[in-house]
Formats: structure tokens, sequence, C-alpha cells
């Protein structure tokens, strides 16, 4: 039951990051994607309708996580608070200048438009550096315990995830917009998905070639290479969108699947050799079967209403579009 919910929530979190990392890759790329106020609505128009419940996969994998594994949940937001805090500033600021941007049609938007850049590049960077610790270990006494050294979840390793988040959900926004996009800007798109081919590919082999040295789980080996597949695809299906959209979803998405499996059944490990197993972080069994009779239907719920939303929007934004924001 404890690896069912382990998997659970490793959906969620990979569902999250598949669907959202376009968003952010976006808005990351906004000002360069477009300079006039129209065009510009219209490249947050391609991701309107699925921007909020894009934004539900991370709130349901929370819930999971303060439901089903108390106890790791207390070790992780300890030993990383720092990254935390960033990451719910970059949220929220993202978030609500995306919704708060068109509200007064007669208004001043480079304010909003500047915030949406800026917390969607401070929220990619603190999704790579709170991942990229969680692979190398946060620094945490042996009996589990934050250490009081902040500039330790700064160090190169992290550093580098944090980067390779910024390229991933660049090249992932990109190849969303070559299926979604204005038409006006698909030049501008595919030059700027080449020149993100190289940065990811080099985060690739970079942060797996130290993950695999770290891993003591063959579902590890099979992350990196369902990563490198997905890459490859992409590279070589940049004229076949449809194509390449679900491979960049899922090369967005194996990062984290990478961080779940990588020392299973070891869910958390720090510098200083403390560990945390699945078993050690789960709540009870009877809480479990609580959170059972939820889980599913809600799971079910979830993803219905994400592929109907993409049915009923997958054609590419033109000037007849509604555009939410």
């Amino acid at each position: 039951m404890v690896t069912i919910w382990w998997g659970v929530l490793g959906l969620l979190l990979g569902g999250y990051f598949a669907l959202a990392g376009y968003d952010y890759g976006i808005g990351m790329l906004l000002p360069a994607l477009s300079r006039d106020e129209a065009g510009q609505r219209r490249v947050l128009g391609a991701v309107g309708p699925f921007f909020l419940a894009n934004e539900v996969w991370l709130i349901a994998a929370v819930g999971v996580l303060f439901g089903a594994f108390p106890h790791l949940e207390g070790r992780v937001f300890a030993g990383a608070y720092v990254l935390v805090v960033l990451l719910l500033l970059g949220l929220v600021t993202f978030t609500a200048a995306v919704q708060l941007r068109s509200r007064h049609p007669e208004g001043g938007r480079r304010g909003w438009t500047f915030a949406i850049t800026a917390g969607a590049l401070v929220t990619a960077v603190s999704w790579g550096l709170f991942l990229g610790n969680l692979v190398r270990g946060l620094p945490l006494d042996a009996q589990g315990h934050p250490v009081d050294d902040v500039l330790a979840l700064f160090n190169p390793y992290a550093v580098l995830w944090g980067l390779g988040f910024v390229a991933l959900f660049c090249l992932q926004g990109l190849v969303f917009l070559s299926v979604r996009g204005p038409a006006e800007i698909a030049g501008r798109v595919r030059r700027l998905t080449r020149s993100f081919l190289a940065p990811v590919g080099f985060f690739l082999v970079i942060a797996t070639a130290w993950g695999a040295f770290s891993a003591t789980s063959w579902a590890a080996l099979v992350v990196v290479a369902i990563a490198f597949a997905a890459y490859l695809t992409v590279l070589f299906g940049l004229r076949r969108p449809r194509l390449a959209l679900p491979a960049a979803m899922l090369l967005t998405a194996s990062p984290a699947l990478l961080v779940g499996v990588l020392r299973y059944p070891v869910v958390l490990s720090s510098t200083s050799g403390y560990q945390l197993t699945v078993e050690q972080a789960a709540t009870t069994p009877d809480m479990a079967a609580v959170l059972g009779w939820f889980a599913a239907p809600a799971l079910l719920v979830l993803i219905a209403v994400q592929w109907l939303t993409w049915r009923a929007h997958r054609r590419p934004v033109d000037e007849k579009s509604l555009l939410h924001f």
C-alpha cells in the first residue's frame, strides 16, 4: 500500500511538471516571443484554457504528501525552507500576474509582464534547486534536523539543476507553442527552440551522470533512459510538433520521477548520512485507507477534465480565439 501511495505521488508530481512546465516556459519567454500587446495576449491565450487546471496537479500532490507521508514533508520543508519560500513567492507572483495582467483593458501592462517573467523564472530556478538538493542530499544532521547553513542549498550541483530547469521549461513551452501558438510567431518559436536544445542536452548528461552514481534502484536507470529517449524524440521530431509535444512533457516530468526512484525505498537522504525510508515516512494504515476513498475518484476526475479541456482547445490560437488572459 505504501508503494502504491508513493506511485500516486509520483504520478501527480510528474503530471504537474508535464503540464505546468510549458506555462513557466512561456512566461519566461513572453517578452522575447512578442513585443506588441496583441501578440503577447495571444501567446498567453495559448495556455489560458489549461492554466488553472495545470496547477491543480501540484495542489493534489501536496495533499497526498501531507496526508500519506507526513513525516517526509516535515523533514523536506525543514531542510529546504528557503527554497520552499522562494518557490511559493515565484508561484504566487506568476499566477497572480497572469490573471491580473488583462484585468483593465486600458491599463499599463509592462509591470505585469515583468512580474510574469520574473515569477516564472524564480519558480523554475527554485524547482531545479529543490530537486537537485534532493538528489544530492539535503543539509540535515545525522538525526534529520536542519543545519544552520543556508548557502549549502546553493551548491554547484543544485545550481546546475536550477539553470537546467530554466532551459527545460523554456524548451517545453516553445514546443507547446509550435502546436497551439499563433501563426505569426512560428518562425521565432522555431529559432528559439533550436537554441535551447543544446543546454537541455548538457543538463541531462551532467545531471543524470551524477544521479546514476547515486542510484541504488534499477528504476532510476529506466527513468534516465526514458528521459534521453524523450529528448531525442524532441530533437528529431521538431517538424512533427504533435509528436514532439508529448515527448517534451515526458522529458520535463523525468527529473521529478528520477528523484522519487533514485534510492527507493529510501525517499530522503542528507549529506551527513541521514536516511528516511518510505515506510518511516508514511502515515498509519488506517489513514491511508481513508485517503484511498477520495484519491482514486479525484484522480480520475482530474485526468478526465484535463483531457476534455485539451480536446476542446487543441487548435492553434488566432484572431478569433477566446483569450482567457
